[in-house]
């Protein structure tokens, strides 16, 4: 199973495609694609989607989250920063 993710043009953040070609922040919410064709397709749609998103590709799903080889990769872009925010203000001390 795989699903097209990118990085929203305005902002940076996460998105994943649906199966109506709109962007969500939310992975479950995205398109869970079978066939090679169809994620093929699906990626060569994504990346026409110039005005709205940056650096399309395919990941791989294990069930409602990333998986495959790049799985910590993805968890930690659907999750954030594994820092935390004590880093914030670190410039104010």
């Amino acid at each position: 199973m795989r699903a097209v993710t990118a990085n929203r043009l305005t902002d940076g953040h996460v998105v994943y495609r649906r199966a109506d070609g709109v962007w969500t922040p939310s992975l479950h919410e995205a398109e869970r694609i079978d066939a090679e064709a169809a994620a093929d397709a699906a990626l060569n749609a994504a990346l026409r989607d110039i005005l709205t998103v940056v650096g399309p590709y395919l990941i791989e799903l294990d069930g409602d989250g990333p998986g495959g080889r790049k799985h910590v990769r993805e968890t930690i872009r659907l999750k954030g920063p594994t820092t935390g925010t004590s880093l914030l203000n670190a410039g104010e001390r």
